[in-house]
């Protein structure tokens, strides 16, 4: 007979109730206090939505009204040295983290006025918002990306489901640097069914992190009511089935959720890992703007009218009042104070038109158009004092042969013996003997703690190494195969591309990532690829291409130094083959920016990347041809060197770029362009390329070859070019 046997989650999933008893448990100034907070976040809020009618905000403004116990009741619990993070709708939690950070002990906000630390986070969020320069980030950032460290807030994301991983990296760097802080991640209802969510939240688990996953669940993304979305609408469950322990909170109710979030710090103290917190919660107002959602009609007004009845401000008005902490004159004083403050910041960021009512932005705190580029990147200041060796200078000592695989293997152990930041992360990066590529060997050897084995999941894995690298970690991630890189391509283009630029630079995104490319080996369209192109749109990434194994020493070592985001993409065909390198040396740099000249001539230059490097002198061998070979190993737009490749062009007039990987995926295209713009006049022959066909490689193995750029085509086109 078949019995049917009930199975529940290993995790406590719960949700938690509070009533009067327990606000009167809580310290009476810390609740007065809280409702303050959640006032001035509410004023904070309307004084935008006045700007942004008045046409002074450029952008979005997505106001929190209506959640402010969401963030006033979070951070209740949360040190200076606790980071968060949040998404596109995050005033509420920053703005009461920055003025908590400014908050003098024993302060009291319905007798004492604010301190200048709290004035000054005032102004420059609401300057940020607005996009002017004495904002957090310069005013890049805006509404949807606010970052300022120092208050524990590491950055928000506007990507739905791109900040959760962040956190969890944060929270990674914090257990292995031995930090007693937590993280805590903000997203709602919309990011929690999102994959990299999901992904995140399996890999806060698996490595047992101090994080919290905090979902305000208001019911609707933009205008589509979460049932409409997901049958089971219990958004907790999502951690209760990943073995996370969670709670589900009125949140609506500040003391709910700061009962919550003590309950989430002791979980997590206790049973060291992970906690889920779903805070049911309603925003007044449409999306973005002023407007009520029911003015688009996808609710009612008696929806929204029901929700305003347990506004979280009124219903801590009723709840003081209950238990005689404040009276009509205290709560005046309080909105007089906050209503003060926001109009105060506001009166510095803008002026009265001339001969006008109307209000117009100080023309003197706008950000200076001419530093639109900078801080993509960083000025490799790190690197000075790096003792640089190159191919020329090598055999000033004794050599030995070596194979490419080792190296790596050698150079990755040697740099975490010298950087005990420097973990690695990767799918089997542990097993294997080295992972799949053998990479990993010498650092298992050494370090296996270091080494951190990821799901199949590259979005959420490289979005976490991006946290960790945020909070002080220097992360090597490893990517199977290149074509893997599209599946992380969120992370890879909005999240580590564009994160230093975005916050207003100034800060270090120390973060490796490995790519291994086999398009010759029969792995099919979906496991053939070379994504260099991909990195190649976003230029906070600096890409190498090492074609030996002492390339492979010296940059990933200037890689491991670096500040920047580095790509390093490794192709397997060099994998087992020999070549020279200084005996025992796994420690010398290669700098950034730096071409090689690999094979002298003057008939023609060929910019040559990977395997077409050999390619074009197998070919410069057959044909003849007295070709000037370079190789270029820095591939990103701030490393191409120009003055190598010009003195080339002015020597020979003819320029040829040799990629192996499919057209439309190469960057010969880009290249192409700027030699035109730089050396035309030296120019005597149109700019010729050697790619593989349109097609991704296939299976079979002359379709294989037939996709990719091989030594014969490069002796065509040198044949042609100096006919």
């Amino acid at each position: 007979m078949v019995t049917q046997l009930s199975i529940s989650p290993t995790a406590p999933w719960y949700r938690l109730e509070v009533d009067e008893a327990d606000w009167r448990d809580e310290d009476a100034r810390d609740l007065v206090n809280w409702y303050g907070q959640m006032l001035l976040v509410r004023r904070f809020e309307e004084k935008l939505l006045d700007l942004e009618k008045a046409g002074l905000i450029h952008g979005p403004a997505h106001a929190s009204i209506g959640q402010e116990a969401c963030g006033v009741g979070a951070m209740s619990v949360l040190g200076t040295d606790d980071k968060i993070n949040g998404t596109h709708r995050a005033h509420h939690q920053v703005l009461t983290k920055l003025v908590n950070a400014e908050m003098p002990d024993g302060f009291d906000i319905s007798r004492d006025t604010f301190a200048e630390g709290m004035d000054t986070a005032i102004y420059r969020l609401m300057a940020e918002i607005m996009g002017l320069s004495p904002g957090y980030c310069g005013g890049r950032g805006g509404s949807m990306h606010m970052r300022h460290a120092a208050a524990g807030i590491v950055g928000t994301s506007a990507i739905i489901g791109g900040n959760p991983p962040h956190a969890v990296g944060y929270a990674l760097a914090d257990k292995m640097l031995g930090r007693d802080a937590i993280s805590v991640t903000f997203f709602g209802d919309g990011a929690t069914l999102a994959g990299t969510t999901y992904e995140s939240m399996n890999i806060a688990a698996a490595q047992s992190l101090p994080v919290i996953f905090f979902i305000e669940n208001n019911f609707y993304g933009v205008a589509t009511h979460i049932s409409e979305v997901t049958r089971e609408t219990r958004l907790a469950s999502r951690g209760a089935m990943l073995g996370i322990a969670s709670i589900e909170c009125d949140g609506m109710d500040v003391v709910a959720v700061h009962r919550a979030m003590m309950e989430a710090r002791r979980l997590i103290r206790e049973m060291k890992g992970p906690v889920v917190i779903e805070a049911l919660c309603y925003r007044h107002l449409h999306q973005s703007g002023s407007r009520a959602g029911s003015d688009f009609g996808y609710r009612s007004r008696e929806e929204e009218a029901e929700w305003k009845t347990r506004d979280p401000i009124n219903m801590a008005q009723v709840r003081l009042t209950s238990l005689g902490l404040l009276s009509n004159e205290g709560f005046s004083r309080i909105d007089s104070l906050v209503t003060e403050r926001v109009a105060a910041a506001a009166a510095l960021l803008t002026e009265p038109v001339a001969g006008g009512n109307a209000l117009q932005i100080p023309p003197s705190l706008y950000p200076n158009p001419a530093t639109v580029d900078e801080g993509i990147v960083g000025t490799l200041d790190e690197l000075q004092g790096a003792r640089f060796v190159d191919h020329d200078q090598m055999r000033a000592g004794t050599v030995e042969t070596l194979k490419y695989v080792t190296a790596a293997s050698e150079t990755i152990a040697a740099a975490m013996d010298r950087d005990p930041r420097i973990i690695i992360m990767g799918e089997d990066a542990h097993q294997l003997r080295g992972g799949v590529s053998g990479f990993t060997k010498g650092a298992l050897e050494r370090w296996p703690e270091r080494i951190l084995p990821m799901p199949i999941a590259e979005n959420g894995f490289t979005g976490v190494a991006l946290g960790a690298a945020l909070n002080g970690l220097r992360p090597i991630v490893e990517i199977m195969f290149g074509d893997f890189c599209f599946t992380a391509a969120d992370q890879i283009a909005n999240g580590v591309g564009k994160v230093r630029h975005m916050f207003g630079g100034g800060f270090p995104v120390p973060l490796v990532l490995r790519v291994r490319i086999s398009p010759h080996t029969g792995y099919g369209s979906q496991h053939s690829g070379d994504p260099s192109a991909l990195f190649g749109m976003f230029p906070g990434w600096r890409i190498v291409m090492p074609t030996t194994a002492f390339d492979y020493i010296g940059l990933m070592n200037s890689a491991l130094r670096c500040d920047d985001p580095v790509v390093l993409f490794e192709h397997v065909a060099f994998y087992q083959r020999e070549f020279e390198v200084p005996a025992g040396d796994r420690d010398f740099c290669i700098p950034f920016g730096s071409a090689r000249v690999v094979r002298p001539g003057t008939a023609c230059t060929v910019l040559a990347t990977s395997v077409m490097v050999q390619n074009a002198l197998d070919a410069a061998e057959e044909s003849g041809v007295d070709a000037e070979i370079i190789d270029l190993r820095n591939l990103d737009h701030h490393g191409m060197d120009w003055a190598t490749i010009g003195r080339s062009i002015e020597k020979t007039n003819r320029v040829i770029i040799a990629e192996q990987t499919a057209r439309r995926l190469s960057m010969g295209a880009t290249w192409t362009a700027e030699i035109q713009e730089r050396f035309f006049d030296h120019l005597d022959h149109e700019i010729l390329r050697v790619t593989g066909g349109l097609a991704a490689p296939t299976v079979s193995s002359p379709l294989n070859r037939a996709a990719l750029a091989g030594n014969n085509d490069v002796r065509d086109i040198m044949l042609k070019i100096c006919r």
